[in-house]
C-alpha cells in the first residue's frame, strides 16, 4: 500500500471565531433586513443571516479559499482574506488553525474608508 502524499491528506477544520464588531454587524444586518420588510420580514432577515453564516462555516474545511482583499493588498497588507455573500464581503485572516471573522459589510459601501477605520481598531 502506497501513503497519500501530505498534499493529499485532509486539512485539520479551522475554528471559528468572531470579533464583537463582526458579531455586531451580524445583528445590524439582521435588524436592517427587518426594518425594510416589517413585522413580516423576520423569517427573511433570519434566513439572510443564516445564509451569510454557512458561507463562514464553510471556511472551517477550506480557509484559504477567499482571496485576498484587493483594498488591503493595494496598502500592503496581504494577511486579509474575504469571502462575498452578495452583496456582503466578510472579512477574515487566518491564525494556528483559526479563523477570525473581523468584518461582514455590504460591499457597495466605501469599503477602502471602512476596512482602514475597522482594521486599524483591532490593532489597539
Amino acid at each position: 500500500m502506497t501513503a497519500l502524499p501530505a498534499s493529499d491528506l485532509p486539512m485539520p477544520e479551522a475554528s471559528i471565531r468572531y470579533t464583537e464588531q463582526a458579531r455586531l454587524d451580524l445583528r445590524q444586518i439582521f435588524e436592517q433586513r427587518l426594518a425594510q420588510r416589517g413585522a413580516d420580514g423576520w423569517d427573511g432577515a433570519r434566513a439572510l443571516v443564516a445564509e451569510i453564516l454557512a458561507t463562514i462555516d464553510g471556511l472551517a474545511d477550506y480557509p484559504e479559499r477567499g482571496p485576498q482583499v484587493p483594498e488591503l493588498v493595494d496598502l500592503g497588507d496581504k494577511r486579509w482574506r474575504q469571502v462575498l455573500h452578495a452583496p456582503y464581503r466578510v472579512v477574515y485572516h487566518l491564525g494556528d488553525d483559526v479563523v477570525t471573522i473581523a468584518m461582514v459589510a455590504d460591499g457597495r459601501r466605501d469599503f477602502t474608508t471602512l476596512l482602514q477605520r475597522r482594521l486599524l481598531a483591532l490593532k489597539r
